[in-house]
């Protein structure tokens, strides 16, 4: 079915996410930071997932904790629906403008985690109370948990907003393309190894 439900608890926050990796693209997200919420919406419009994600965290302090953690939860949801992986594609690029921006992503579920994070917009800058930082912190917890290679290089742009959509939502269609079932393949993971 390439679903999952999944939840984590700390005492820092409480996460409750169900994903549907063949989905439609419908959404329905609350973190407690409207940004992100927004963000990860594209993703999911983008990529064609459908996902219910409520999590609590203790914003008051930060943002770091929800979002670190939402990144581990959706990290292995999206390992846990791909189950054997027999058939998917594994690889996923897309390159998405948004306007003055442009942003491009490369993955591989490879089981071998790793992010390269190249972006020229500032690191300590902000929309509205929402760190540009986090975006990083974010993409390294789901690579670390769904087990993806994760390449994001955002090479130009001007406004901050525009370059965080964009990653967004070249993450959500890359993503798409690696998860997709490919009819030719043999119903077996995508490795002369045998398996990810």
């Amino acid at each position: 079915m390439r679903k999952a439900a999944l939840g984590r608890k700390t005492k820092e926050t409480q996460i409750s996410l169900e994903l549907d990796l063949e989905g439609r693209g419908d959404y329905r997200v609350k973190t407690g930071m409207p940004f992100f919420d927004h963000m990860l919406g594209l993703m999911c419009r983008h990529g064609l997932m459908d996902m219910r994600l409520r999590a609590k965290g203790d914003v008051e302090v930060d943002y770091h904790h929800t979002v670190e953690d939402v990144g581990i939860v959706l990290g292995k949801a999206v390992k846990e629906a791909l189950g054997g992986m027999e058939g998917i594609r594994r690889y996923g690029f897309a390159s998405v403008p948004m306007d003055e921006s442009i942003a491009q992503v490369s993955l591989d579920i490879s089981g071998r985690p790793y992010l390269h994070y190249k972006v020229s917009y500032p690191a300590r800058g902000k929309i509205k109370d929402f760190d540009a930082g986090l975006v990083e912190d974010f993409l390294l917890a789901f690579a670390a948990n769904a087990g993806v290679t994760l390449h994001v290089q955002v090479p130009y742009g001007r406004n901050l907003h525009h370059m965080i959509e964009a990653v967004f939502k070249a993450l959500g269609r890359a993503l798409m393309d690696a998860v997709s079932v490919e009819p030719r393949a043999k119903k077996e993971p995508p490795s002369t190894k045998g398996r990810i």
